[in-house]
């Protein structure tokens, strides 16, 4: 379905950004990689895509600069020839309520949740216009729909990151290049398993009785999005049939919003 497409999707060396990038090699893609990790994981990360037989490569932008997202999108044409598929998955976390807010920790979460992004976006644009297609999906949350307590930063971000999904959609409207995002509920990723431990160690309960907790509080269904579910998701806007869907949202997040 995406045979010989060209891919490049950020943070995708390990959780939600690897089922991505893994998931686009299956449909037939080529793959660049970038994230965090010691080498051992992202050889075993590149091992992953490759073994559905196309071409991987990893390159190690740090998305908190303008300059090396600029690099990675140059990088990426460069090695590839061009980039049809733009998933910014690449995101951080803190919380903490808005008076004790690390204001270090704010500069960051927007720089790379949200400004990577509209930096990804505008440097892979002019290739993709030239060319008349490309699918740019991007990774926000249920957090870009509604607010939770003490996540001000990631909250904002994830708003942002809607806003400009519209703006980009309403843009290339008339190309054959869409723009969409993707918001998640509670996914059990390293960001959501720190969050669980801190609640049994606060609340001197197990994991388990936190784990259960927090998805009574938000997520209807009381059970997590899979990694899988949001690389199917993704598989989807960048086909076929969602070819005139543009500047919208796909929620996976267990009834989170319907309340």
């Amino acid at each position: 379905m995406l045979k010989d497409k060209i891919a490049l999707v950020t943070g995708s060396t390990s959780g939600i950004g690897l089922a991505i990038a893994a998931d686009l090699a299956e449909a037939g893609c080529t793959v660049m990689l970038n994230g965090l990790g010691d080498p051992q994981q992202i050889e075993a990360a590149k091992a992953e895509v490759a073994r559905h037989g196309t071409a991987v490569d990893f390159h190690p932008a740090d998305l908190s600069r303008r300059d090396q997202v600029e690099a990675l999108v140059a990088d990426t044409e460069r090695r590839f020839g061009r980039i049809d598929i733009l998933v910014n998955n690449a995101g951080i976390q803190h919380t903490a309520p808005v008076h004790e807010f690390p204001p270090e920790r704010w500069d960051l979460i927007l720089a790379i949740n949200l400004s990577a992004v509209f930096h990804a976006i505008r440097a892979a644009l002019p290739g993709m216009q030239a060319r008349g297609h490309g699918r740019i999906v991007n990774i926000a949350s249920v957090h870009g729909l509604v607010a939770s307590l003490d996540k001000s930063a990631y909250v904002a971000a994830k708003h942002g990151v809607m806003g400009l999904t519209k703006v980009v959609a309403l843009e290339n409207a008339q190309a054959d290049i869409t723009c969409n995002a993707v918001c998640p509920g509670w996914v059990l990723t390293p960001l959501v398993r720190k969050q669980i431990d801190d609640r049994a160690a606060r609340e001197g309960c197990t994991a388990e009785q936190a784990e259960r907790a927090l998805l009574e509080e938000k997520q209807p269904s009381l059970r997590f999005t899979r990694p899988e579910d949001i690389a199917g998701a993704v598989r989807f806007l960048c086909g076929p049939a969602a070819a005139n869907m543009t500047g919208t949202q796909m929620v996976l997040d267990g009834g989170w919003v319907a309340r």
